[in-house]
C-alpha cells in the first residue's frame, strides 16, 4: 500500500470530537457517544467513491433518471469488541447494509491477534466490505481481520480506524497492500505495551467502563 492509500481524513469535525475523545476525564457515555459520532462521519469518506447507476423513478412532479448506489449492500465488519463503536453511526447512513462481526483478542504477552468468533454474509466477494477498529497499533488484529475476509471471498475491503500508529500502518502495508485505509490521525509511535502515543487509552475499556 502505497501512502497515498492511507486517507487521514481532517475534516474540523472530526478533529475536534478527537481531541474531545483524547481526553482522559471524558466520561463513558461521552466517549462512546463521540466515537458514535466520528464514525457516522467517517462513513461519509469511505463510501465517498462508491458506484451510482442511474434508474428511473417518478418525483411528483415527472419521471427521471436519477442516481442510486450500485450493486449489492454494504458490508460492515466491525472488529469486536471496540470495532462496534462505530457501527451504529455508520448503520445511520446505510441502514440496509448487512453486518459482519469479527471477535478477536490481543494476546497480552504475544500481541498476536486471537479469533474466538466470526460470522458474515456468504456471498462477501459481490459486496464492498468496510473493515473497522478504532486502534491501528501493532497491526496484527487489523491484519487478522482482512485476512479472515479475504478467505472467506472479500475482494473490495477498505480498513477504518479512529488513530494509527506508524508500526500499525507499515504493518497493515506489508501484508495487505490491496486495502486501503481511513484515519482521523497518524500519532506519533507505540509504547512498550503495544498501545498507541499519545492515543486515547484502550478504547474498548473507555466505550464499556471495563478499566
Amino acid at each position: 500500500m502505497s501512502a497515498s492509500s492511507v486517507n487521514v481524513v481532517t475534516h474540523p469535525l472530526i478533529q475536534h470530537k478527537l481531541s474531545l475523545m483524547r481526553e482522559k476525564d471524558r466520561s463513558t457515555k461521552g466517549f462512546r457517544e463521540l466515537l458514535n459520532e466520528i464514525g457516522m462521519l467517517l462513513c461519509y469518506e469511505v463510501t465517498r467513491d462508491l458506484p451510482l447507476e442511474l434508474v428511473e423513478i417518478e418525483t411528483p412532479i415527472s419521471t427521471m433518471q436519477a442516481p442510486k448506489i450500485a450493486g449489492k449492500k454494504l458490508t460492515f465488519a466491525p472488529i469486536l469488541r471496540a470495532g462496534v463503536g462505530f457501527l451504529d453511526g455508520m448503520l445511520a447512513l446505510v441502514p440496509s447494509a448487512r453486518v459482519a462481526h469479527i471477535g478477536l483478542y490481543r494476546d497480552p504477552a504475544t500481541l498476536q491477534a486471537v479469533e474466538y468468533y466470526y460470522k458474515a454474509p456468504q456471498d462477501l466477494s459481490d459486496r464492498t466490505v468496510i473493515l473497522m477498529d478504532p486502534m491501528l497499533a501493532t497491526g496484527n488484529s487489523a491484519c487478522a481481520g482482512a485476512s479472515l475476509l479475504k478467505a472467506r471471498g472479500a475482494r473490495d475491503i477498505r480498513f477504518v480506524c479512529l488513530l494509527a500508529a506508524p508500526e500499525g500502518i507499515a504493518q497493515f502495508q506489508l501484508e495487505h497492500a490491496d486495502i486501503p485505509v481511513w484515519t482521523a490521525a497518524v500519532d506519533e509511535r507505540l509504547n512498550d505495551h503495544g498501545y498507541i502515543v499519545p492515543g486515547l487509552g484502550d478504547a474498548g475499556d473507555r466505550m464499556f467502563g471495563t478499566k
